[in-house]
């Protein structure tokens, strides 16, 4: 008998607003009664909605600390990681995948984490509508869809419009942490970093940062490793 929980295909939604070019494509996907029954269970804790207005990170928080914001968190195991990790810091992490979603309330909720709440919707309807101008310490892209076909590096989310939105959201002297295990990307990356204005390399010009420690390794990164392929680490920080 198989020891893997079985799963179901899921029909939960994620929030969009408008039917502009989004941030992430939805994919299918399937939930484990475990994943899809986070949602009845923790969802009103750590869930938070595009129409719930403006964020408020001290309300919602109850406290004032740094924030840190993640588009695209996957799994969220990597997320969670942090959330235990930096508890003087407050997260919020943005996905579309309800898989994904669910598994990281889910082990949140198991963990009892105070400091996390997600949103599960686009970015860019979450970035615009719901968070203000100078609000994020540290924003974080890891492992983004890579579109390696030439003919697709227009989809990818790593472009001038959307690096100057978020130069809007952090405040000044916060970090933009971008990582990837695709070269092509990364080279991408830095060319787009390194000509937006009003950003600095803090490794220097045109450098890769190495891992700084509170990005933990996924499982996949260090497959990755195993098969000897690279990870690329870019921080920027807004200039004041």
């Amino acid at each position: 008998m198989s020891d893997k929980e079985p799963t179901e295909t899921f029909t939960l939604k994620p929030e969009f607003k408008r039917k502009d070019i989004r941030s992430y494509v939805i994919r299918g996907g399937r939930m484990t009664p475990g994943q899809k029954n986070a949602f009845d269970r923790q969802w009103a804790r750590y869930g938070v909605s595009l129409y719930d207005g403006p964020f408020d990170a001290s309300q919602v928080f109850a406290r004032q600390a740094p924030l840190v914001l993640e588009i695209g968190f996957g799994m969220g195991d990597s997320l969670h990681q942090m959330a235990l990790a930096e508890q003087d810091k407050d997260f919020v992490g943005i996905e579309v995948h309800p898989p994904g979603v669910g598994r990281l309330i889910n082990t949140a909720g198991l963990d009892d984490v105070n400091n996390l709440r997600v949103y599960m919707a686009d970015a860019i309807d979450v970035l615009d509508d719901c968070i203000a101008n100078e609000s994020i310490d540290r924003f974080q892209l890891y492992f983004p869809d890579p579109w390696h076909k030439k003919k697709h590096h227009k989809r990818r989310i790593v472009q001038p419009e959307f690096v100057e939105r978020i130069r809007q959201k952090l405040k000044p002297g916060g970090i933009f942490h971008l990582a990837t295990d695709w070269e092509n990307y990364a080279e991408h990356m830095m060319e787009v970093m390194s000509q937006a204005e009003g950003y600095d390399n803090c490794a220097g010009e045109q450098q890769f940062s190495p891992r700084p420690e509170f990005r933990p390794i996924t499982k996949f990164e260090k497959r990755g490793e195993r098969l000897g392929h690279g990870v690329w680490d870019l921080l920027f920080e807004r200039r004041p």
